[in-house]
């Protein structure tokens, strides 16, 4: 893990890739409101940056369905739907609105192995996810998608904790 950091929305200014240029940020979406927080700051920092930016949303490669009335649950693969494009476009309002360069993929599978890949791929200087803010014990039992992504990325990743999670746990 390199040049990895955890920051709050007023930390636009701080973010830096170890003096390389910006020319690339991958920002992941899923419509949350922690996710739009990811957006909003991804955005800032494009702007600030003159880079362009590839919004990402991963969708399960199986989707999980019940079986039975006894709580039996099968899966069956998942057939993207125009659902799947929503948060992507959202995005991509908010990015032409601000006169930043940008484009948009659905990924299939793991959420984090996904991103990184994915980042990896583009060669992307740096890749913005955004955190709910789960304390430890949820997020240990649960796991965490920024959490992962962190671990297992080689390139430069900012966590973004959304205002709103941020001002709930801190009061």
């Amino acid at each position: 893990m390199r040049g990895s950091t955890a920051v709050g929305r007023s930390a636009t200014s701080r973010v830096s890739t170890g003096g390389s240029p910006t020319n690339t940020i991958l920002i992941a979406t899923d419509g949350s409101p922690a996710g739009q927080e990811a957006v909003e700051f991804g955005i800032e920092l494009a702007v600030e940056h003159d880079a362009a930016v590839v919004f990402v949303h991963v969708v399960p490669s199986m989707d999980r369905v019940a079986t039975n009335g006894f709580g039996m649950v099968g899966a069956v693969p998942h057939e993207t739907s125009p659902r799947d494009y929503l948060a992507l476009e959202k995005a991509q309002a908010v990015a032409a609105e601000r006169g930043v360069r940008a484009r948009s993929k659905v990924l299939v599978g793991d959420v984090a192995d996904e991103i990184v890949t994915y980042a990896d791929d583009i060669r992307a200087d740096l890749t913005i996810v955004g955190s709910r803010g789960r304390g430890a014990v949820t997020s240990a039992l649960l796991g965490s998608v920024s959490r992962d992504v962190l671990a297992e990325s080689t390139r430069p990743v900012v966590v973004v904790r959304g205002a709103i999670e941020a001002t709930a746990r801190s009061a």
